[in-house]
């Protein structure tokens, strides 16, 4: 009976380490190397501890530049302590298989052997076979834990390059803080809406920049939390701004070439749903311009105002270019909000300055994270402070261009 006890006891102590170790090699495989949009239960465990310690800080900050500072250690420190918590939980499990493999071993002398083949210390010494093969084996796979670490984060900070490069060049286009409509403006203002060509390389060029950040960002999940080094910067506003100015010239702008911004619409929000379906969003892809989205009409027309006031070549039919846009926009209206909360994105119009109008189930608990947000800084500058002057100058000199028929740079030289 006692003999039958300690072997169902042993076994129990083999289950559970082969349990433990499978999980955490199983996590390990799907955060490093499987390429699909894959959730690991443990790695999502170290960073909703390390959000949550982090919550109680973010209360009591009153500026958000300093939620901004606090933040951008989430990802960096996540990533620091994947490895330390994946070896933690090897050495548990092996702790088991010694206790239950070696029948001679107490509880604390497997754990003493289990630390030391892990670390290679060498100061726990086995003769046994079998104990032999479980502590060069668990010594190669902490090896393995952490050599896939270290090739994981060049890859991870090339893709992060490659995105802020766009976001910082969208700075140039739309302003700061960015916006949809001071995008089109100075499109507008530069030429390049009306110059067909122009207009593809650039609504093409962030097409291709949607579609590799849904690679990125579903594959390189941790990606998603890196921010920019500038608080005013963030690649989900940068994402909603380009959505939105899509959006609008697809819906409002008169030209042939316009129509071709719906493809990079179609990028983007396919972009934003699979990103946000990685953290359990769900999209509703039956949904039609007769559905409820965030922005007001009221506010759709002061943009279609705004553009009007610019000489721009809108159609003149609001009520459809309203009923257009609505189309595009309920789209990606829910992820994308739901996003921009979720990472704490900076506060820009239409994108991350409200709460979708209807949280889906499973989110409830973020109506609450509005109240953590810190007022952010007066912004020292704005395409709109430039002076009416300065403005009126570069409308002159873009007319003048167009009438010569020279391209910019030959109008320089």
């Amino acid at each position: 009976s006692i003999v039958l006890v300690e072997a169902i006891y042993r076994v129990a102590a083999i289950a559970f380490g082969l349990g433990v170790v499978g999980s955490t090699l199983l996590s390990a495989i799907r955060t490093f190397v499987l390429p699909r949009n894959e959730n690991a239960f443990l790695s999502s465990f170290v960073f909703i501890v390390i959000w949550r310690v982090m919550r109680f800080a973010l209360r009591r900050m009153r500026r958000f530049e300093a939620q901004d500072r606090l933040l951008a250690y989430l990802s960096p420190i996540g990533l620091l302590a994947l490895p330390v918590f994946w070896l933690f939980l090897i050495v548990l499990g092996y702790t088991g298989l010694y206790f239950g493999v070696a029948g001679d071993l107490t509880w604390r002398q497997a754990f003493i052997l289990s630390g030391s083949s892990l670390m290679t210390l060498g100061y726990s010494f086995v003769d046994e076979i079998p104990l032999i093969v479980l502590s060069f084996s668990q010594a190669a796979l902490g090896m393995m834990l952490i050599a896939l670490l270290i090739g994981y984060l060049p890859t991870m900070y090339s893709a992060y390059s490659n995105r802020e490069k766009m976001v910082i060049k969208l700075e140039i286009r739309a302003g700061t803080p960015p916006s949809a409509v001071e995008m089109i403006k100075r499109l507008h203002l530069f030429g390049v809406l009306e110059d067909g060509a122009d207009f593809k390389a650039l609504f093409y060029e962030w097409e291709d920049w949607f579609i590799e950040l849904e690679e990125n960002h579903t594959t390189l999940s941790p990606l998603n939390f890196y921010r920019s080094h500038v608080s005013t910067r963030s690649w989900l506003t940068a994402a909603g701004v380009v959505l939105d100015a899509a959006s609008l010239t697809a819906s409002c702008i008169d030209l042939p070439h316009a129509s071709y911004a719906g493809a990079t619409v179609r990028a983007g929000y396919v972009a934003i749903n699979n990103i946000a379906e990685f953290f359990g969003y769900h999209h509703d892809y039956h949904k039609t311009r007769e559905d409820p989205i965030s922005i007001t009409r009221e506010e759709f027309d002061a943009a279609y105002d705004a553009l009007a006031q610019v000489d721009l070549p809108l159609y003149a039919d609001r009520e459809a270019c309203w009923q257009n846009y609505r189309g595009w926009r309920v789209n990606y209206d829910s992820a994308l909000l739901l996003m921009t909360t979720f990472i704490f994105a900076p506060r820009v119009a239409w994108v991350s300055d409200r709460h979708p109008v209807d949280l889906p189930p499973g989110f409830e608990h973020m109506d609450t994270w509005k109240d953590l947000r810190a007022p952010e800084a007066a912004l020292e500058f704005s395409y709109n402070d430039l002076s009416e002057q300065a403005q009126q100058q570069a409308v002159a000199t873009r007319r003048g261009r167009a009438g010569s028929g020279q391209e910019p740079d030959q109008a320089a030289s």
